[in-house]
């Protein structure tokens, strides 16, 4: 066998939280390579979403979490050709593909909002995810609803 599943690097958790999963969603918003301005944003939305959230025993990275966990698909559909024509089959998510689905998610609806600094639209994109409401919500719901809608192919699982 000539080509190999990759190593998973191991990330370094981050300077103010000392967590590996708010550095993996600082690379998935770095633009350029410029990882200190995307901690800038992600941190300034932090601060944010811990003015204006209404849970007062929660913080403010664990309202993100909740929102993030919120916005993780279970199921997906996936294309397959069985005999000249393509049907959409649904397939559980492995852990790690729902936690980078959500991110990018997350990122790509706070990045269409149109608040004024991206760290306003990612604070208000989190707010609207922990409160299960807003486009990566929609989303994930959406996701769901076509894996539903085809689960008659289910049978087709590879």
């Amino acid at each position: 066998m000539r080509k190999r599943r990759a190593k998973k690097r191991v990330l370094l958790p981050d300077p103010r939280f000392n967590d590996q999963l708010v550095t993996r969603f600082v690379n998935n918003l770095m633009w350029d390579g410029k990882k200190s301005v995307a901690f800038k944003v992600f941190y300034d939305a932090i601060d944010i979403v811990n003015e204006k959230k209404t849970d007062e025993e929660k913080s403010a990275l664990e309202v993100w979490k909740d929102g993030l966990s919120n916005v993780m698909p279970h199921v997906e559909v996936r294309s397959r050709r069985v005999g000249g024509a393509t049907f959409q089959i649904p397939m559980q998510i492995r852990p790690d593909r729902k936690v980078s689905m959500a991110i990018k998610w997350m990122i790509s609806y706070a990045r269409k909002r149109n608040e004024k600094t991206m760290a306003q639209r990612l604070a208000a994109e989190i707010l609207a995810a922990a409160k299960e409401e807003g486009a990566a919500v929609k989303k994930r719901v959406d996701t769901h609803k076509m894996a539903e809608a085809n689960k008659a192919f289910s049978h087709f699982r590879f």
